[in-house]
């Protein structure tokens, strides 16, 4: 549904905008009461219409167009009416002058990267950037309740300083962002700075992966030599019982070619029909 209560809330947002805005043409304590109260109404909206769409599970187009535009129509507005009636000094015209233009600034880099279909998420320093900037403009706005008095207003302008400062800051942040897309996308590369940073972290991987491969080759190193130390100690006596395997086989192949030769070399013996005889002399 469109028209289900968290669209409802963020439309209220926008309708009570004209009603505070006539506090800068009547100038009287009861409208100015007025305006802070209808501020503070439409900022517990903000969380309400949020909750809601959450709890009941409401979330819809409509909302999540209507939800920031309403935000920001709602604080310049109610910046707006502080500087016409001239409830700052002039100097607290910086933190309101930095807020504005914060918020024309995200408004374009959001537009400018939706046509890319990349988001901007809302950072957790924005969130508070948000909740000191409602309560400094709410103060603000209720200064000349009677029971609240002028010490609430001066409270209300250092915090807006507070505010001015973190929306500084997450502007910063989100057009940083956009830079980087900017780098990456249309010119081929990346942010000088990111660039460094990942040259510096691809040197640390490298030099990582080397220090391991040391390590690991020392390691290899030392178990090789612990186990040629081991087979060196145990050379010995496979040597020897090899050896002796070896001097038997030998022995026992060259057993009948010695007894062969033995045989052939023996001397034959002499027989007396051998003996030649001598003739004896005669005398005459």
């Amino acid at each position: 549904m469109l028209y289900n209560l968290p669209n409802i809330l963020t439309i209220s947002r926008i309708v009570v905008i004209p009603v505070m805005f006539l506090a800068i043409y009547i100038h009287s304590v009861l409208w100015s009461i007025l305006a802070g109260v209808l501020f503070v109404l439409a900022s517990i909206t903000d969380y309400l219409d949020g909750y809601f769409a959450r709890s009941r599970n409401q979330n819809s187009v409509l909302g999540r167009l209507l939800d920031p535009i309403a935000d920001k129509l709602l604080v310049i507005s109610a910046l707006v009416i502080i500087v016409a009636n001239h409830l700052v000094t002039p100097l607290t015209y910086i933190p309101v002058i930095i807020i504005m233009c914060r918020e024309v600034l995200v408004s374009g880099l959001r537009e400018f990267l939706a046509e890319f279909n990349v988001g901007m998420p809302v950072t957790r320093l924005a969130k508070w950037k948000t909740g000191f900037q409602m309560t400094a403009i709410s103060m603000i706005l209720l200064q000349h309740l009677p029971l609240i008095g002028a010490p609430v207003g001066v409270l209300g302008e250092w915090l807006l300083w507070v505010a001015g400062i973190l929306t500084f800051i997450t502007g910063y942040q989100y057009f940083e962002k956009c830079l980087d897309y900017i780098y990456t996308v249309e010119n081929k590369k990346k942010n000088p700075v990111k660039k460094v940073e990942q040259e510096v972290k691809k040197i640390a991987v490298r030099v990582k992966k080397s220090v391991e491969k040391a390590v690991e080759k020392k390691a290899a190193t030392s178990r090789r030599g612990r186990k040629t130390q081991t087979t060196e100690a145990a050379m010995p006596k496979k040597t020897a019982a090899k050896s002796a395997v070896k001097n038997s086989r030998r022995r026992k192949r060259n057993a009948p070619k010695t007894a062969a030769v033995k045989k052939e070399t023996v001397p034959a013996k002499e027989t007396p029909a051998a003996k030649t005889t001598v003739p004896e002399k005669t005398e005459a």
